[in-house]
């Protein structure tokens, strides 16, 4: 079956500065893989992206080595609200991190909050890493300015319920979900293989997400890698893979009738573009065995990160073939685009090519 490339709004490629992990080149490879023509990488890389010098340090290597097309987030820090607003346009969005997280960007204060919002453009998005009382404090933000917020990986049968309240009031928030909280809980993995942040939640916190499939808005994988050593090592960072798992997990959950394939390209293609302001990629598209039974296995991921919370999941669902701008970019398990060959959404017209 042939479907729309799909849209990650919400992915780390730790370049700069943890490239032994992921890079451009190797993450966008993952993507195409993955059946993601278009992702969004955030800010929380080292050094943070927070000012026009660090996203043009990001947006280089991504020029010479994405194989997908992409835009990247500013990070919001104490210092840098005058600073990012006139990086807006150049931008995927803000990303304002409220909650611990792996990376140094975490805003304590609400003034800080308050001053971001107050300056970042109304027409460009802002994403937040916000859980439990902290949501409810930026969900009240997005009432106090008016102005459209999207509240990343929600996690927990308390936040999926507040947000469908604030919702049903005409609070202009939107929400995401990655597949990790809709599939594994804590119960599934332990030691450090279990550590992401939000942290894996109960069956019941599932369940919750599955019984408000309406009210999200977005899947986003949140594909966060970390080497096997880090993740068995003594101190653990939170994070998974999840560029190569998130569709067929997804597909294999529209077998079993827990969502619509009209579910899935909604939250994969059509609102992330609305909620993004993200251009149509003309001449792309995806080829999906849709009955193909197969098991998870990190051998054969394209990821460096040489891990799946998934390993040995069977799954049904597989794409075949992927093409970007009118040309082949990926065949039966081969990445064929070559590096370079993404480019930046917010900065080049989004072309075929032939």
């Amino acid at each position: 079956m042939k479907l729309p490339g799909l849209i990650d709004p919400h992915v780390h490629l730790r370049e700069p500065g943890a490239t032994h992990k992921e890079d451009w080149d190797s993450g966008t490879a993952a993507a195409l893989a993955g059946g993601f023509t278009m992702v969004l990488a955030m800010p929380n890389t080292q050094p943070p992206i927070t000012s026009d010098e660090t996203l043009k340090l990001a947006l280089q290597a991504a020029k010479s080595k994405a194989r997908c097309d992409y835009a990247q987030y500013v990070g919001a820090g104490p210092e840098n609200t005058e600073a990012l607003a006139g990086l807006a346009p150049k931008a995927a969005g803000l990303k304002m991190y409220l909650d611990q997280t792996y990376g140094p960007l975490r805003l304590d204060d609400l003034s800080l909050w308050m001053a971001h919002f107050a300056r970042w453009p109304q027409t460009w998005p802002i994403v937040v890493h916000a859980e439990r009382r902290t949501l409810a404090a930026v969900i009240l933000m997005a009432a106090l300015y008016d102005r459209q917020v999207h509240l990343a990986h929600v996690s927990l049968r308390e936040e999926i319920l507040l947000i469908r309240l604030a919702k049903e009031r005409g609070i202009p928030v939107t929400c995401e979900v990655a597949p990790h909280h809709l599939f594994l809980t804590h119960e599934d993995l332990s030691g450090g293989r279990s550590e992401v942040r939000p942290p894996l939640a109960t069956s019941a916190d599932c369940q919750a997400l599955w019984a408000n499939l309406e009210v999200i808005d977005c899947f986003a994988t949140d594909h966060a890698p970390h080497t096997l050593a880090e993740k068995d090592g003594p101190n653990p960072p939170p994070g998974f893979p999840g560029l190569e798992t998130a569709l067929p997990l997804l597909l294999t959950a529209v077998h079993a009738g827990r969502l619509s394939l009209d579910d899935l390209m909604a939250r994969m293609v059509t609102n992330p573009r609305r909620i993004f302001h993200l251009p149509e990629q003309p001449g792309t598209s995806i080829e999906v065995d849709l009955d193909e039974t197969w098991e998870i296995r990190a051998a054969q991921a394209h990821t460096r990160c040489g891990w799946t919370p998934f390993e040995g999941w069977k799954v049904r669902g597989r794409v075949r073939q992927v093409m970007l701008r009118g040309r082949e970019a990926f065949q039966d398990g081969k990445v064929i685009a070559k590096p370079g060959d993404g480019v930046n959404i917010r900065e080049t017209r989004i072309e075929r090519r032939e």
